[in-house]
């Protein structure tokens, strides 16, 4: 073998050595990447026990609600995607237009839904939509005023992309028949209508049948009820002869359940309630004007005063939106909503609520879209709204749930299904939400149901207590409703209409029996005079002319009496 020959064979050896080498090298690269790589899923395996977040990976859901909430024409923000951390690039919002598609705040008490509910009414004004809302705490009013800012605002309000600013939003507020500091908001029995009153009062379907029949018997009878002391005559008129003779042909009214409404009555008014029920009325038409400068006017109702009749809170805001429903005109869908209505403590309308009364509900909500107002219902969990409600509700903004109790857990699994499918285990998310944290799906402009983000809202531009009461009775002072609401009016109703007929029957037979005696009396003084006119008259004299018979009879007479005397001698001697 030549020496050249060596050398190749050196040069294949060292290369087939190389080549063993790098193969060896890759295997123990790869080996080393399989490590690692399990190393960081038991690491993440790790993280996500300690903080269980169950969404996917952190580009992919940030693209998914980019796209999701990327809507044409105005929004209102809510507020930034958090994945782990917010994401200010990921804004989650609801489109103006879709806002009378309805909506649900839902959350366990102190989550933050009254909060949620003034960002939402501040952006919702800001857009020239006037807002009508119940504050029941108070807490509400103080939209009002302009917010105060310190770090702990502002570090939150940049970490989610909010430009915030100090703003004060115009605000008008009523209360419930004037108790409070509000313009008195009042309604008539009449425009109440029975199954509302029904529901407030509790009667079963019997008394409420009864009811609507004593409504049907008022509005033929030309009766007007404005108040209860109206309805109240009205029951007392047909528990008597001429109401039961009235009602006849109406098929009749149980004694008995007359009964029970006017007892039931007669509780609602000791509770207050005479105060809610009169004139003027309200006029729904009033909640939908906006200030000098093109933004909504926001109407409070203050309802401090009847936190104790949660079933006439409800109720009455029900009448509302039936009055909203009977008063405005069709427009169909546009640009923006007529008015957004916000239904606090939604949970007291539905409790105890008869299949009528559900029904009304029901149909109000499914119709009233087209009357441009938008709905929200406030409350606790989803499963407080019947599924028919519930399915009508585009837009969805549930803060935390707690499950602390059997019934809590079953009802943190009812929310669960009502939500559309997503990558986020809810029922750990819901658990574990932080105040001022939702999780957010709404309705989009193509009519079609968003994402489900995990949600930091946003902070309220106006003051987070409530507004100072000395401000509030100035701005009712100054309002330009005072002069059309502020005095009660008792107009000629039911009541004043039968306590006149009852009157004029007193009056007509009081005429009667005064007649009555009279001609007695005359036909008595008749008698007697008749009577003295025969004592006073000259008695007949007798004639002196004696007949045959009568001067025989005297004849015969005197010759008896003659020989008796004549014997009565011969017999003394």
């Amino acid at each position: 073998m030549t020496t050249d020959d060596d050398a190749q064979t050196a040069a294949a050896e060292a290369a087939k050595a190389a080549q063993e080498a790098q193969a060896e090298a890759d295997a123990a690269q790869k080996k080393a990447d399989e490590l690692a790589a399990a190393a960081r899923e038991a690491v993440a395996s790790e993280a996500e026990a300690e903080e269980p977040k169950a969404s996917p990976a952190a580009s992919e859901i940030v693209e998914i609600i980019k796209a999701g909430y990327a809507f044409e024409g105005t929004a209102i923000e809510m507020g930034a995607l958090v994945d782990g951390t917010p994401v200010p690039e990921a804004q989650v919002c609801i489109p103006l237009a879709m806002l009378n598609r309805h909506g649900l705040v839902a959350g366990a008490t102190g989550t933050g839904k009254t909060k949620t509910l003034q960002v939402l009414a501040e952006q919702i004004a800001a857009n020239g939509v006037p807002v009508f809302a119940a504050d029941i705490k108070g807490d509400l009013s103080g939209i009002a005023t302009p917010g105060t800012s310190n770090d702990k605002l502002l570090e939150r309000t940049r970490s989610i992309g909010q430009d915030w600013q100090s703003v004060a939003t115009p605000t008008e507020y009523f209360a419930l028949g004037g108790i409070g500091m509000g313009l008195p908001v009042r309604a008539t029995i009449d425009g109440f209508g029975p199954t509302l009153l029904s529901k407030v009062l509790g009667l079963n379907a019997t008394q409420e049948s009864s009811l609507g029949l004593v409504f049907h018997y008022a509005r033929n009878a030309s009766l007007p009820l404005v108040d209860l002391n109206d309805l109240r005559d009205v029951l007392t008129h047909l528990t008597g002869d001429e109401g039961k003779a009235e009602l006849k042909n109406l098929g009749g009214l149980s004694a008995a359940t007359v009964g029970v409404i006017l007892r039931e009555l007669i509780a609602f008014a000791d509770e207050g309630a005479d105060q809610f029920f009169g004139q003027p009325e309200i006029v729904v038409s009033d909640f939908l004007r906006t200030a000098p400068d093109g933004r909504g006017i926001v109407s409070l109702l203050e309802v401090p005063g009847v936190q104790d009749k949660p079933a006439l809170f409800s109720t009455f805001l029900m009448y509302l939106l039936k009055q909203l429903f009977t008063e405005l005109p069709e427009v169909g869908d546009a640009d923006k909503p007529r008015l957004v209505f916000f239904f606090d403590e939604a949970h007291l309308l539905f409790a105890d609520a008869s299949d009528d009364f559900l029904e009304t509900i029901t149909q109000t909500v499914r119709l009233i879209r087209s009357k441009g107002v938008g709905i929200f219902f406030v409350t606790q969990t989803p499963k407080d709204v019947p599924s028919d409600v519930l399915a009508q509700l585009g837009s969805r903004v549930q803060h935390q749930l707690r499950a602390h109790t059997p019934d809590a857990a079953k009802a943190l699994k009812a929310t669960v299904s009502t939500y559309p499918n997503t990558t986020y285990d809810l029922e750990e998310v819901l658990t574990s939400l932080g105040i001022g944290e939702a999780i957010v799906t709404v309705m989009s402009d193509k009519g079609a149901p968003t994402p489900v983000a995990w949600t930091r809202l946003r902070a309220p531009q106006g003051s987070m207590d409530p507004t100072p009461a000395d401000q509030i009775q100035a701005a009712v002072t100054a309002s330009p409703l005072l002069a059309k609401y502020g005095t009660a009016v008792n107009p000629q109703s039911a009541s004043e209409i039968l306590g006149a007929k009852a009157d004029a029957e007193v009056a007509a037979s009081a005429e009667e029996t005064s007649k009555q005696w009279e001609q007695k009396e005359a036909e008595r003084l008749q008698k007697e005079a008749d009577r003295l006119a025969r004592q006073k008259a000259p008695s007949r004299p007798r004639s002196r002319r004696m007949s045959p018979v009568d001067r025989a009879v005297g004849e015969a007479s005197r010759t008896l009496a003659r020989e008796l005397i004549k014997n009565l001698f011969k017999k003394r001697r």
